[in-house]
């Protein structure tokens, strides 16, 4: 089924890193003009300060403890290099870029490399903003800078804390959904190949029950060869001796290998598999469940000698194109086509303007049913007509080796719904 296309990859991470850039250019900008006009740091190292606070931001992508340690350096140096007179005319030791450069990262860090670096960078960062009032007691000493410092460092301490805690939550809630959608991929890739697996394992029994049918009769007639023809002579016996042990041989063999193919909970079937004989009563039973459904034979006389292989096949795609149809798209008409010839059983199942549904839908039924014609030697095709309704054409020989006639799409029956 066809879903809404994401973005790629690449490109959201694009789009991160130009928003990231964006930030720490304008963080950039109002850094260095802020803090050499309030806070009286000579342009020179405003410009280096201020590369070191908010460069930490994309730094940290590519080298996290890189980016902590420029980061924790800078901001350590940046108190330091205030002047004492203009300490108590703005925030300090943090800046308001300071902060938001220091918040940022805190929650980069975090959201990227997980809750250890993000608390190594909280702790640091604040250590190194608690030392400068330690080695600056002169901007301590003047009025009121004391207690608008403690202010300062409360504040950004809870902030930078309540960042630290909303990244993990973030982090979680992104790791947690990566792996829920990680388990529906893989959920939904076992349950692809468990169908598939299904669907071969039936085919697998309905042609062990065919053939072990077959090496029956063979067995039987082997056996009583001697007693039906008493004309032959000893030699004669004997070969068919030898037949009617090979026979039983093959068959205790098959039905080792059914053994292998059913599990505890698949029931021995006991009804005869449903052949080319069935194909109207299935019909007959998808129009009664309010589906406009026609059915069209041609040729069928030719039909009723095919082999039971044949047989099965033919109902089983038919079965499944018409469950495909009421499925996917329940409010269009159905035709089955049947028609057959010496050589081949043509089959085409038209669902009127119903293509885009049936395209969708398609998925292990229409390989189980390829592969139901290709190990008979036919061939099966599905996929919009012309005119938008969804078509499946096969063809299965009704003479041993492969069908070498024309595609069924070449000479397709009249249609009598």
């Amino acid at each position: 089924m066809t879903r809404a296309r994401r973005a790629p990859r690449h490109s959201r991470r694009t789009i991160a890193l130009v928003g990231l850039w964006t930030v720490t250019v304008g963080l950039y900008s109002v850094f260095v003009p802020v803090h050499a006009a309030l806070y009286g740091t000579p342009p020179a190292l405003a410009f280096l300060l201020g590369a070191g606070v908010c460069g930490a931001l994309p730094l940290s992508i590519a080298r996290p403890r890189t980016a902590i340690v420029v980061f924790c350096a800078a901001v350590l140096i940046v108190p330091l290099v205030t002047d004492t007179a203009l300490a108590a005319t703005a925030p300090w030791p943090w800046s308001v870029p300071a902060t938001l450069a220091f918040v940022g990262l805190v929650g980069l860090v975090t959201g990227i490399r997980g809750a250890r670096p993000g608390l190594l960078l909280l702790v640091l960062a604040l250590v190194a903003s608690l030392t400068a009032p330690l080695l600056r007691p002169d901007i301590i000493e003047t009025e009121n800078v004391a207690a608008t410092a403690t202010a300062d460092l409360i504040v950004t301490a809870s902030v930078a804390v309540a960042a630290f805690l909303l990244a993990l939550l973030i982090a979680s809630r992104l790791r947690i959904g990566v792996e829920l959608t990680r388990e529906r991929e893989h959920s939904a890739l076992e349950e692809s190949r468990r169908a598939l697996i299904e669907e071969r394992t039936r085919i697998a029994r309905e042609l062990h029950d065919v053939i072990a049918h077959s090496m029956s009769v063979i067995q039987v007639q082997a056996s009583t060869a001697r007693y039906r023809l008493p004309s032959i002579d000893d030699t004669a016996a004997a070969e068919f001796d030898d037949i009617a042990a090979t026979a039983r041989t093959s068959l205790s063999e098959m039905r080792r290998m059914l053994g292998v193919l059913r599990t505890e909970d698949q029931a021995v079937e006991l009804a005869p598999q449903n052949g080319i004989d069935d194909i109207p009563s299935l019909v007959e039973t998808i129009r009664r469940a309010g589906v406009d459904a026609g059915l069209s034979l041609v040729g069928m006389d030719s039909a009723t000698s095919a082999p039971t292989a044949v047989q099965i096949a033919a109902y089983r795609i038919v079965q499944e194109s018409l469950s495909n149809a009421v499925r996917h798209a329940s409010g269009n008409g159905v035709t089955v086509q049947l028609q057959a010839d010496a050589v081949a059983l043509r089959i085409r199942v038209r669902n009127a303007a119903a293509a885009e549904a049936q395209d969708r839908g398609a998925g292990h039924g229409l390989r189980g049913m390829r592969e139901r014609a290709e190990v008979l030697g036919g061939s099966l095709s599905a996929g919009p007509a012309p005119d938008g309704a969804w078509v499946v054409d096969a063809a299965l020989p009704l003479t041993g080796g492969r069908d070498d006639s024309p595609s069924p799409a070449s000479a397709p029956p009249k249609e009598n719904p």
